[in-house]
């Protein structure tokens, strides 16, 4: 199959100056300027930098995708650009595919929406606003972009590129929704139209394709319809809207793998719209992708106990890592926090730790073990703190410091 090569040939296309999530503006304007393809200032920001969209083919159907609305969620940023590289001419196993897509799509991609927000690797624009929550009033001069974008397009498709909370898990399970899917309803009854079956087919033949590489992490958002979100209505304005959302993987902090899954999915995408292979897909077989779920801690510890005056009690605790952006939001530090405790046990870790009877202890009780490992505040073990303390086994101690497992 040609997914398998493509994906196996993915480092040939895969941009190199994009190795981490945390870029700016500034690292992808000389990208865009110097891709063989027609490139238009579409406006700017509402800090004034400019977002571009690049055209791709001279085929009949139209295509519209856009990444980083959000402007921490740049994983779909990165597949872009390693599908703009695929899409270069150049003398490689694939020019049969490229010139199909070439021929037959007429491509619109938008790299980044909310280069305010990719500054500063937050969700929201400069103005505070999400602005995916604003497709109706129409307050951030990046939503009217967007907006007259579709209106002035008219596109068949158009992808609308996310990333999701790693901890989302596909259906009630260990697994984590690496790739998660939505065709987005047009009214509240989630009825659906020819627009939005279009949507839910195409989404369909994608995932067929992804389990190959990730036949459990694969997850489906459910469809409560939001009226003032961009996905919603873009769906009601005649454009079959595709959301894609990337999650987490183990060990893969900076989604590289991920990206590569968001390179097949969508160059998998353009092969059955331009082929029309769509239609065959059911809406049984879009239903039967998993729906995401709230099933995982990034750290489980189990059997676990704590002392309180004469009594003693076991608990596991769930405990999630938080990103916090340091160094002009070009690197990150975890913060944690236990998020959970007690008995957890219809719950999963993305890492999970045997306590194995260990007593729950604050840093206080073991001087020694604080002073070597520099912590200096005294932390309580309860739900909301953050996860500093330590697992006493008796004869040793293991120490959960910021998180993370010390022995």
């Amino acid at each position: 199959m040609i997914y398998q090569k493509l994906f196996d040939k993915h480092i040939n296309y895969k941009e190199p100056s994009l190795q981490k999530r945390r870029f700016k503006h500034s690292d992808i304007v000389g990208l865009i300027n110097a891709l063989p393809f027609e490139k238009q200032m579409v406006g700017l920001s509402f800090e004034q930098r400019e977002i571009y969209k690049i055209k791709v083919g001279q085929g009949k159907r139209k295509i519209l995708l856009w990444s980083q609305m959000h402007g921490n969620e740049a994983t779909a940023t990165m597949a872009i650009f390693d599908i703009l590289n695929f899409l270069k001419p150049q003398d490689d196993d694939f020019q049969d595919f490229r010139n199909e897509i070439l021929n037959k799509l007429e491509l619109h991609f938008v790299p980044m929406l909310n280069p305010d927000g990719a500054e500063r690797f937050i969700r929201r624009n400069a103005q505070g606003i999400d602005m995916n929550r604003d497709a109706l009033a129409l307050q951030c001069p990046e939503s009217k972009i967007l907006k007259s974008l579709v209106i002035d397009l008219e596109p068949e498709f158009s992808f609308n590129l996310h990333d999701q909370n790693i901890r989302y898990s596909a259906g009630i399970s260990s697994e984590q929704a690496t790739i998660s899917f939505l065709a987005t309803a047009y009214n509240q009854e989630t009825e659906w139209n020819e627009v939005r079956t279009k949507s839910r087919q195409v989404i369909s033949a994608m995932n067929e394709v992804l389990k190959s590489f990730i036949p459990y992490n694969i997850g489906r958002f459910s469809d409560e319809f939001e009226p003032r979100a961009f996905g919603d209505n873009i769906q009601k304005w005649g454009s079959s809207l595709i959301l894609i959302e990337s999650g987490g993987y183990k060990h893969d902090t900076e989604k590289q793998f991920i990206r590569k899954l968001n390179f097949i999915s969508i160059l998998s995408a353009f092969d059955v719209i331009l082929k029309d292979g769509y239609h065959k897909y059911s809406l049984e077989e879009y239903q039967q992708i998993p729906q995401n779920e709230k099933y995982l801690f990034d750290l489980k510890i189990i059997n676990a106990k704590i002392k309180l005056g004469n009594t003693i009690f076991n608990v596991d605790l769930g405990v999630n890592f938080e990103e916090k952006n340091i160094l002009g939001a070009s690197e990150f530090i975890h913060k944690s926090v236990i998020e959970d405790m007690g008995d957890l046990s219809v719950f999963w870790g993305i890492k999970t730790l045997d306590a194995q009877g260990a007593f729950l202890r604050p840093f206080s009780d073991f001087p020694e073990i604080a002073n070597k490992l520099g912590v200096y505040k005294n932390f309580q073990v309860e739900e909301g703190e953050e996860a500093f303390f330590v697992l006493d086994h008796g004869n040793h101690q293991t120490a959960i410091l910021n998180g993370k497992v010390v022995e």
